[in-house]
């Protein structure tokens, strides 16, 4: 970072989940190769710092959440006022209205029919969220490639290496396969010699318990309560794959470049998706909108079937196995 004591500051307001910190890499880039003096600050979660570390385009976290990814009713921040805020949370207001009370010497924002003092460009619903940021961007003349996502290999060493690794949890219900049909994968998975791993995040222990139930796992194969983001990269990085629903996961994979399978529903690939890549698939069959926080599997990600996933595993390449690296200047 090029950063130093009383440079100029950037912030940046993106207080959401692990997933939507990775879609936001090519953005974040973006603004480290715009501002190179500058101090970029990211108000995101707290223990998403590795994340941001990682990129290579943040020099600090301000730690800013809320519950159900709303936006957070205040900002930790302290000192003179930000040269530049950039709201990439949502299209206001109340995110805008979050930066615009830090009273920045400018603002990059969504325009927004209830703040007319915002020139920003308009709002397309259904864009995909990494074009979204980088369209964001480039209308305040700032060029951005959201192909720009991969992360550095990390340095740590892999708790399971050319393992599958499924995940079956997701933040809703609504965008959680039934667990019965991951049983049914991992088993199939390893009847042809692949070793696999389940993961689960925090609270989700029940779910990933069933599962090595239904497909006579070990429990050595089992990493629940949420691993340390080091060490997800670490597993992740060096598996054979990953199968998982449109969740933190399937993103991570694809900031490794380790061969995925991702499972969609309600929302379409063409919104949270992988790039167009051989090293993964999409599987998505469409249908009427359904609630992306909702308390019931989607319809359309229940006509997924398990045979569906395990013929897209077999067309899989092998994992990129580039060497461990440091995070880009």
């Amino acid at each position: 970072m090029n950063a130093t004591v009383g440079s100029p500051r950037i912030l940046v307001l993106r207080a959401l989940g692990l997933g939507d910190l990775l879609a936001g890499v090519p953005a974040l880039r973006a603004l480290r190769r715009a501002f190179p003096g500058h101090e970029l600050i990211l108000a995101a979660p707290a223990e998403l710092a590795p994340v941001a570390e990682a990129t290579g385009a943040v020099d600090r976290l301000l730690p800013a959440s809320a519950p159900g990814r709303a936006v957070p009713s205040g900002l930790d921040w302290d000192g003179p006022p930000p040269d530049i805020a950039v709201d990439l949370h949502g299209n206001g207001p109340p995110s805008h209205r979050l930066l615009q009370d830090l009273r920045p010497g400018r603002l990059f924002a969504f325009a927004h029919p209830a703040m007319p003092q915002i020139d920003g460009p308009r709002w397309h619903a259904e864009e995909h969220e990494r074009r979204r940021w980088c369209r964001l961007l480039a209308y305040y003349g700032i060029p951005a490639d959201p192909s720009d996502l991969l992360l550095p290999r990390p340095g740590e060493p892999s708790p399971a290496p050319g393992a599958v690794v499924v995940h079956p949890g997701a933040a809703a219900v609504s965008r959680r396969w039934p667990v019965d049909r991951y049983a049914a994968v991992a088993a199939a998975l390893r009847e042809r010699g692949h070793r696999v791993v389940v993961t689960g995040g925090p609270g989700e222990e029940d779910l990933v318990a069933a599962l090595a139930r239904e497909a006579e796992l070990p429990d050595a194969d089992l990493f629940t309560g949420g691993l340390p983001f080091t060490r997800l990269s670490a597993l992740v990085a060096r598996a054979r794959a990953v199968v998982s629903g449109d969740t933190g996961i399937a993103h991570v994979a694809v900031a490794q470049a380790t061969p995925s399978v991702t499972l969609f529903g309600p929302v379409p690939p063409d919104r949270w998706g992988p790039p167009d890549d051989p090293r993964h698939r999409a599987l998505w069959h469409p249908g009427p909108p359904g609630d992306p926080h909702g308390t019931r599997p989607d319809p359309a990600l229940l006509r997924i079937t398990p045979q569906e996933v395990l013929a897209a595993a077999d067309t899989l390449p092998l994992p990129d196995l580039r060497p461990a690296q440091s995070a880009p200047a």
